[in-house]
């Protein structure tokens, strides 16, 4: 008996690496078919580049499209002509979405972005950053799960005042964006434009017996400082980028964003400030007007 195993020994060998071997393949085989999302969820986080930036480098580098969004939903009667410019339609989005995943775009996030104007770090082939503003729960409940099933991911410029309010998102809405990969950024407590900020403005507090009186507020405490550190609270993260409510800035706003260490903030389509390129980035908003090749011509064109 002895025998007769000795000699059937080498044959078990083989056998047992045989379906090692065939066992690894299989695996490697299920591992390339997993989704593009599974991959990316493990993939590192991006470092932030440091160091002393140079304008003009910035400047002259080609910008990447950034496409900004408001609300996504289907056009209402009360709807007036200028708001439908700023409400994409749920099919249209979809479409647009699609259009951009079947031509071979990828999504950026801000720390990518940062580091290709800043160092010219190699970005993915046909870059481009997906943004929306105000905080609107179709954002949440339409837009993130669109952008989901093609392994796209967005920058969310949250507008604080708004936070768990009928038709805005929650909290936890907002941690549970930021936990799957997107990013959760500034657009100050209540909308109001950066360029009329003032240090020392009076509130007007009307109380119960009819008596008016003020009290002495600072704005940027009020629309940058505490919406920031309430963001932190919420997604466990710092936040570094700013977008302007309107799309308006005027230069002298500038140097106090910067001294509150956004690395970028983001306007609509004006001009961008040479002394200030990474505080005036450029974007274009995906009106409700446009078709899907209007938007693909935009994408490729405006920037």
């Amino acid at each position: 008996m002895l025998k007769r195993f000795s000699a059937l020994l080498p044959l078990c060998i083989l056998c047992l690496v045989s379906c090692q071997s065939k066992s690894s393949s299989l695996d490697k085989a299920e591992a390339d078919k997993k989704p593009a999302t599974e991959a990316s969820a493990s993939s590192p986080v991006t470092k932030l580049a440091t160091g002393p930036v140079d304008k003009a480098a910035v400047m002259a580098r080609k910008q990447v499209p950034i496409v900004c969004y408001h609300q996504i939903r289907d056009w209402k009667a009360t709807d007036s002509k200028n708001a439908k410019d700023y409400i994409v339609q749920v099919a249209a989005f979809k479409e647009h979405i699609k259009m951009l995943a079947d031509s071979g775009y990828h999504t950026i996030l801000p720390d990518q972005l940062y580091n290709y104007l800043t160092t010219g770090a190699p970005l993915p082939k046909k870059p481009v950053m997906l943004t929306f503003d105000d905080t609107d729960l179709d954002q949440y409940t339409i837009a993130a799960p669109e952008m989901k099933k093609y392994g796209f991911k967005g920058v969310f410029f949250v507008m604080t005042v708004s936070i768990g309010r009928p038709n805005y998102m929650t909290a936890d809405m907002i941690k549970k964006l930021s936990d799957d990969g997107n990013v959760i950024s500034s657009h100050t407590w209540d909308h109001h434009r950066v360029d009329k900020y003032s240090h020392n403005s009076n509130l007007v507090i009307k109380g119960l017996n009819g008596k008016i009186t003020n009290r002495p507020v600072d704005d940027w405490v009020t629309q940058i400082d505490k919406p920031t550190k309430k963001l932190e609270e919420i997604t466990g993260k710092k936040i570094q980028y700013f977008a302007y409510p309107f799309g308006i800035w005027k230069k002298p706003v500038l140097p106090e964003l910067d001294k509150r260490g956004f690395k970028m903030a983001f306007q609509l389509a004006d001009k961008r400030d040479p002394d200030y390129p990474l505080l005036t980035v450029r974007r274009i908003l995906d009106s409700g007007y446009w078709s899907t090749k209007t938007f693909g011509n935009s994408v490729r064109n405006s920037f």
